[in-house]
């Protein structure tokens, strides 16, 4: 497969032929980044002039438009919308009410805001320049990239994206500061003699653009089945009792991974039976202080010193509760556990953190190899 062909996929869907004027993708569009699931597909609902549709561009770029002329369209769709200037070769992604829900999250009044039309669906003629447009995206983002590091701007252009027609580019970049690139527009317009716009992304956008392999070894959940981008803080991985280490909570973007969203609402609703962690347990070997929790098996760990976790204990969470409610009546308890604590820590099922096997063992001599003696019997025979 060339590059073009590499390109068209990455645009569209790889179960989209794009040498035909479009074939429908059987696949309910659930192969795009950042697409949505459409649970009505099976269901027949009425075309009329007002409906809306969703197409798809290159990579996570979307868009709402007025099918004006009631084109019986379907996901994977090729169709000609409506640009500024000109038009523009996109993908059918959504249709019917879920469209409708969509605008809702994004806070569009379908009353208010002002759609842009679809024309028709792609002819062969126009998906044929549509490829010859692709076909200068790549040799256009490194030229100007070279353009940039000429004008000494701290900017990075992650992708290149045509329109439909070649009379307009977005050349999508990164910058922490804010970025006088009037010269540098002037400077593209001379070189590619296109209109040029400019347009910010994060990030996260530019991870999901890209793609690549995250830590897990699986391909990056931004560039395939995530439908948005959710806030991560640092709050997520407090409650899922995470090491703040940045190498291990950072993704390829250098952002707090996505994943973190995961498996917090379990984490959050087995943390309800606990105890709060501030509260100090009075016993007659001193107070203990809280200094982790193992959730899921249900244990708290104390210490009696406030400063360092050392000589950790670890108490179940029920037997934590006994001793705030004597704490409550004024009955100091005698231990933290009620056997004794070597027993307790059997019970549990603690081990080892480096696993089944002992941190000296390679420290230990082993036998040395005996030297083989024939037995009387063994001998060779001699003649």
């Amino acid at each position: 497969m060339d590059k073009l062909d590499d390109a068209i996929i990455f645009r569209g869907c790889p179960h989209l032929d794009i040498e035909s004027e479009g074939i429908p993708c059987q696949s309910q569009n659930s192969c795009t980044k950042l697409s949505v699931y459409d649970w009505l597909h099976d269901l027949p609902h009425p075309i009329t002039e007002e409906d809306l549709v969703e197409v798809r561009f290159k990579n996570t770029r979307k868009a709402y438009y007025r099918n004006i002329n009631a084109i019986n369209l379907r996901p994977g769709d090729m169709v000609a919308v409506e640009a500024s200037p000109g038009h523009d070769i996109g993908m059918v992604s959504l249709t019917g009410p879920l469209v409708y829900n969509q605008l809702k999250k994004y806070r569009i009044r379908p009353a208010e805001f002002e759609f842009k039309r679809i024309y028709r669906k792609a002819k062969q003629a126009d998906i044929e320049k549509w490829k010859e447009a692709i076909a200068l995206e790549h040799k256009t983002m490194l030229r100007s990239r070279k353009i940039t590091q000429n004008l000494r701007l701290d900017m990075k252009i992650g992708d290149v994206e045509y329109q439909g027609d070649k009379t307009k580019a977005i050349f999508y970049y990164i910058a922490d500061d804010r970025v006088d690139f009037r010269e540098l527009i002037k400077v593209m317009a001379e070189e590619f003699r296109i209109r040029i716009e400019m347009r910010q992304i994060g990030a996260r956008q530019e991870a999901g653009r890209i793609g690549g392999i995250g830590s897990c070894g699986r391909e990056l959940c931004c560039s395939t089945f995530l439908t948005n981008f959710v806030t991560v803080t640092t709050t997520v991985a407090r409650n899922q009792e995470l090491s703040f280490n940045p190498q291990k909570l950072a993704g390829q973007c250098g952002k707090l991974k996505c994943c973190l969203n995961y498996e917090v609402d379990a984490y959050l609703d087995a943390q309800k039976g606990f105890p709060s962690a501030e509260i100090v347990l009075e016993t007659a070997e001193g107070k203990a202080y809280h200094q982790k929790t193992d959730i899921f098996k249900r244990i708290m760990w104390y210490s009696f010193d406030s400063a360092t976790a050392s000589n950790l204990i670890p108490v179940p969470a029920e037997r934590v509760w006994e001793i705030i409610r004597s704490n409550r009546q004024g009955i100091i308890v005698d231990r933290l556990l009620e056997v004794d604590e070597s027993q307790a820590t059997a019970e549990i099922g603690y081990m080892n953190a480096a696993g089944q096997e002992s941190l000296t063992r390679f420290d230990q001599k082993k036998n040395p190899r005996r030297k083989f003696k024939p037995r009387p019997g063994n001998k060779k025979r001699e003649g």
